[in-house]
């Protein structure tokens, strides 16, 4: 079952497997001239083909088309030398071979959690796969002393991956998933109770032995609790980061080229999935490293670089779920880059499973925030598939994000992403206290810059110096809503502004396509508004108009007497039931200019001209139509003979 020397290995049976080259017939066979090399570096080379020779693994071979030159690779021991050969001309002419292999973080999770494992490695483990007869010449490569070809499958060939995870996936397929996880030669034994671990190891010695497979005892652990699998350093708490990936970031000083930011990028590029919101944290490295900026290593990168330090000296734990239970997933989003957390509950504590973050393209940065943090979730959904397809996620904001999804006025964008979430099972609750430090720097979103906070600051200062109102005046946990109407001689449109807790702004134009007066337009302006803001959720609402007959008439102050617009007073009156809490104010059209302009927008709007703000056409008036007959209107208002009429 071991192996000791490559004399050691019989190979794998060839009616079981072997390599086989599907080189493309219009590609023409090509002939690589010989490196020269120095002396002391041949001897190394040909040192490495007596070995190979002796093991059987190459042989001589005259005439070959194919000439692929050897290269050497430093070793990580200093002073040792890899022997490689450079196939990149071969491998262009052969396709892809699409054999999926398993995704590596599905087998680290799957790995976690157990009480002993067992890390197998397999001798050689391409060499020990035989090439295919007529395949072994296009093999071939060229050294000082001649040119030899491989008889065994060798490293460096394009679907040499694919071919081993077949074979693992042929040997072990009754364990892979139960007892096992195989990920091309790194192989692993597993158990969630100490007992059942010898069990295990029988059944995967079985088949060891069984296809002639060798293994390297230098490279196997057997009955540990935890060890490195993939990158990543297992236990039976959960997922860690490996101590050597940390310590290659906390022991690096402080970049001061471009060379070395590009490596400190790689190192943290490693570590995302146990990083926070690790765009934000990596994002001034990435400025650093954009044309124009080069070299430029600023105040900026060494504070981002010195508090990625701090991060990674205690970083966190990720925890593998339980098939079954509720898994949480929180929400951040900044101007560069939207972030989640996916966590897990265990006994009242908080866990995370897993980080993602991504950095946002252009046009994304200006979404709305509400629209930014939708797509956080979309981002999470998309890479993190897995675990939404098993369990339900409940989503932690303190935002009407499914109101938004479902709501008839979404645009198309929020359209095809309330779509692709349908297929999950998903929760949207509240955020509840962070019970676990690590998520509690993450859980961000909606706060306000240190740079806005100060805007926003002198923007007050300069109000209350000039006694003048920077915006009208409403209780600071309210929504705001804006409304306008416009009807001429084009059309008739209407604007809706919706203004967040922190001042994110939700836009929308109505192009009205029926014949209306402009204080109707200012009616319809008003229940959209209010049918949007319903659907949102809100319970406290400062509505604001510039018009003083619907703003006086919505109040009380005014009566309607006009039958339409008593039709429209009833329906603004119904939906603001839907309301706890709000205020209707009229404001100076200055004010109101927003949405002003949305609704100018809706009645003049070409209907092909292409857009990015929300444009809804309405065919009929909101309130229900009315058959009205020629009367005369009376004024209730006193008259001249109502006092003689007394007397």
């Amino acid at each position: 079952m071991f192996a000791w020397s490559p004399s050691d290995m019989p190979g794998i049976d060839q009616n079981i497997i072997c390599h086989r080259l599907h080189v493309n017939p219009a590609c023409k066979p090509v002939a690589q001239k010989r490196h020269n090399f120095a002396p002391e570096r041949v001897a190394i080379i040909e040192a490495e083909i007596d070995k190979l020779l002796a093991a059987g693994f190459i042989e001589e071979v005259s005439y070959s088309e194919w000439l692929a030159n050897v290269v050497l690779v430093a070793k990580q021991e200093k002073g040792k030398w890899r022997v490689c050969v450079d196939y990149t001309d071969l491998n262009k002419a052969c396709p892809k071979d699409n054999f999926p292999l398993p995704r590596i973080d599905q087998l680290v999770d799957s790995t976690s959690g157990n009480q002993l494992l067992s890390f197998m490695d397999a001798y050689s483990g391409y060499n020990q796969i035989m090439m295919h007869g007529d395949n072994k010449a296009k093999t071939s490569f060229i050294i000082e002393r001649g040119t030899y070809c491989y008889k065994v499958m060798p490293f460096g060939l394009k679907n040499a991956g694919a071919t081993y995870q077949r074979l693992v996936n042929k040997i072990f397929k009754e364990q892979i998933g139960k007892t096992m996880e195989v990920y091309v030669d790194d192989m692993l034994v597993k158990a969630p109770k100490r007992a059942d671990h010898i069990g295990n190891l029988a059944e995967s010695f079985s088949l060891i032995r069984q296809y002639r497979m060798k293994l390297n005892p230098s490279k196997c652990k057997f009955g540990v609790s935890s060890g490195r699998f993939l990158g990543y350093l297992v236990t039976q708490r959960g997922i860690e980061a490996h101590p050597r990936q940390i310590k290659a970031i906390l022991e690096m000083k402080s970049p001061s080229t471009i060379k070395e930011i590009q490596s400190l990028t790689g190192r943290a590029a490693a570590l995302n999935q146990f990083l926070s919101r690790s765009t934000d944290k990596c994002r001034p490295f990435f400025k650093a490293l954009k044309k124009g900026q080069r070299d430029k290593w600023d105040e900026e990168c060494e504070v981002a670089f010195q508090n990625l330090k701090t991060y990674l000296t205690s970083p966190p734990l990720l925890s593998k779920p339980v098939p079954g239970e509720d898994l949480f997933v929180y929400l951040a989003v900044s101007n560069s880059a939207i972030s989640s957390a996916l966590i897990r509950e265990e006994l009242g504590a908080q866990h995370p499973v897993f980080y993602t973050s991504k950095a946002l393209l252009d046009a994304e940065t200006r979404y709305p925030k509400l629209e930014k943090l939708i797509l956080a979730l979309v981002v999470s959904a998309r890479k993190l598939r897995p675990y939404y397809q098993a369990h339900r996620v409940i989503v932690m904001i303190d935002f009407p994000l499914r109101s938004m999804l479902h709501s008839p006025d979404a645009s198309q964008r929020l359209m095809k992403w309330a779509i692709e979430l349908s297929q999950y099972d998903l929760l949207y609750r509240p955020k509840t206290a962070i019970k676990a430090q690590a998520l509690a720097d993450f859980v961000a979103e909606f706060t306000p810059s240190a740079e806005k906070e100060k805007l926003v600051n002198q923007k007050k200062e300069s109000s209350k110096a000039d006694g003048t109102s920077a915006e009208p005046s409403q209780p600071r946990d309210m929504w705001q809503l804006h409304v306008d109407g416009a009807s001429n001689q084009k059309g008739a449109g209407a604007g809706v502004v919706i203004t967040t807790q922190d001042g994110t702004l939700l836009e929308q134009a109505i192009m009205l396509g029926f014949s209306t007066s402009n204080n109707e337009a200012e009616n319809e302006a008003l229940l959209a508004g209010l049918r949007l803001a319903k659907v949102l959720a809100i319970k406290r609402l400062a509505i604001y108009s510039d018009s003083q007959l619907i703003t006086n008439q919505a109040s009380g102050e005014y009566m309607a007497k006009h039958p339409r617009m008593i039709l429209y007073l009833d329906k603004v009156q119904e939906l603001l039931k839907a309301f706890p809490t709000f205020t209707i104010q009229q404001v100076p059209r200055a004010e109101n200019a927003h949405a002003d302009a949305l609704a100018s927008l809706g009645s003049t709007l070409d209907t092909q001209f292409r857009r990015s703000i929300p444009v809804e056409h309405l065919d009929r008036p909101s309130i229900k139509e009315i058959e009205l007959i020629d009367t005369m209107q009376i004024d209730e208002d006193l008259s001249w003979q109502d006092p003689i009429i007394d007397i």
